[in-house]
């Protein structure tokens, strides 16, 4: 083994590795992709022991950034959402940096030790840092399942704790304050009530009544409500989902919409450009309203808290949110389901009756009008 530009004595470069010999009488002039070199040693001793040099051991010469690539571009031709792909494109922006910072080019001299270091480096935390964990084993699956790897590295790293942060939706007095702050609300050229602040308040009220995601609701068509009812999505049966919207919100929007496909976006900037455009109003909103830890999402989760307080079951709910499964919104809402907690507190009222004591089954025992004879 060698590395081609300074011979055979010297192991200090990050050059490809090359092995030039003979394994029995077939002879042997190649790279190995590799750059490590115990990797490549302990290579040539599992070629040596075989007595051949054997295609599905031997790595493939794909790079990193070759890798990330197609990837992408499978995602793209299976119809990934864009906001997938921004998330996939900053993990593989991450990764790169990280391979050019320890002279990493070739996807094979990515084990289970450098990948974990690459975890190390990431910022965030809790629900965000799985998440992007699953970005990663998703990519490395794809280069098993392409041959350019042998295994997952990223499969062997442990999952990190979740700590779910409760579902908070608002309360009625925490509404009646965030509607009052939008009548109140400044706009850029300090006008009261003006044309942006009415929008704004009909964006509330779309998210409050809709539970739609912040970046639904901002790119919004207006060919997507039709006799007052919102067209939601299309179910995986091909079934048409639509939710009824209240009167005064459908006025709300119909006032600033003037004429325009869309009621709060212009169709030119990117969504999500617009999505952090509104998010920003929002947050001055909030502040006016003198609202700790808002955020948009906490309407979605008041829209969905309201109908479990109603009794509505939650497989109604789940198909309502869009969400991919019921174990999805079971997660993030199963405290607030009454008809759940009715249920606890009648199967804690039956084990009354079968204790021996309070049933009055225990000889010698009066029962539960008799406990002043337990107390003697």
């Amino acid at each position: 083994m060698h590395a081609p530009k300074r011979g055979a004595p010297y192991r200090r470069c990050r050059c490809p590795i090359w092995v030039d010999g003979f394994l029995g009488k077939q002879e042997i002039r190649k790279s190995l992709g590799l750059r490590d070199w115990e990797k490549a040693q302990s290579l040539i001793r599992e070629w040596e022991a075989s007595g051949e040099a054997r295609e599905d051991s031997a790595p493939v010469f794909v790079t990193l950034s070759d890798a990330c690539e197609q990837f992408t571009a499978d995602a793209k031709a299976r119809g990934l959402r864009q906001s997938t792909l921004r998330k996939y494109d900053l993990l593989f922006r991450q990764l790169k940096d990280f391979a050019a910072e320890f002279g990493l080019r070739f996807l094979r001299e990515f084990d289970v030790e450098k990948v974990r270091k690459f975890r190390g480096t990431w910022k965030t935390h809790n629900l965000a840092s799985l998440k992007k964990l699953e970005y990663l084993r998703a990519f490395f699956r794809f280069c098993v399942e392409s041959s350019w790897i042998l295994e997952n590295p990223a499969k062997k790293i442990k999952s990190p704790n979740i700590t779910d942060r409760p579902t908070m939706p608002f309360s009625q007095d925490e509404m009646i304050r965030i509607y009052a702050a939008c009548d109140e609300y400044k706009d850029c050229h300090d006008r009261t009530g003006q044309i942006h602040a009415r929008r704004l308040k009909a964006l509330v009220l779309l998210l409050r009544h809709s539970g739609l995601r912040i970046r639904d609701a901002v790119t919004l068509s207006r060919d997507r409500i039709a006799n007052g009812k919102l067209f939601l999505y299309t179910a995986k049966s091909g079934t048409p989902v639509y939710l009824p919207l209240p009167p005064f919100v459908l006025d709300a929007l119909e006032a600033v919409a003037r004429g325009a496909e869309f009621f709060f976006w212009t169709g030119k900037s990117k969504p999500e450009s617009a999505a952090s455009d509104w998010r920003r109003s929002l947050r001055e909103v909030f502040e006016l309203a003198g609202i700790q830890d808002g955020h948009p999402h906490r309407f979605r989760d008041t829209f969905a808290v309201e109908l479990l307080l109603q009794g509505v079951p939650m497989e109604r709910v789940s198909v309502l949110l869009g969400h991919s499964s019921l174990r999805v919104t079971e997660r993030h809402y199963s405290p607030w389901v009454r008809a759940r907690q009715k249920q606890l507190e009648e199967d804690v009222r039956r084990t009354w009756a079968a204790d021996p004591v309070l049933s009055g089954q225990t000889k010698g025992t009066p029962g539960v009008h008799g406990r002043r004879d337990l107390v003697n």
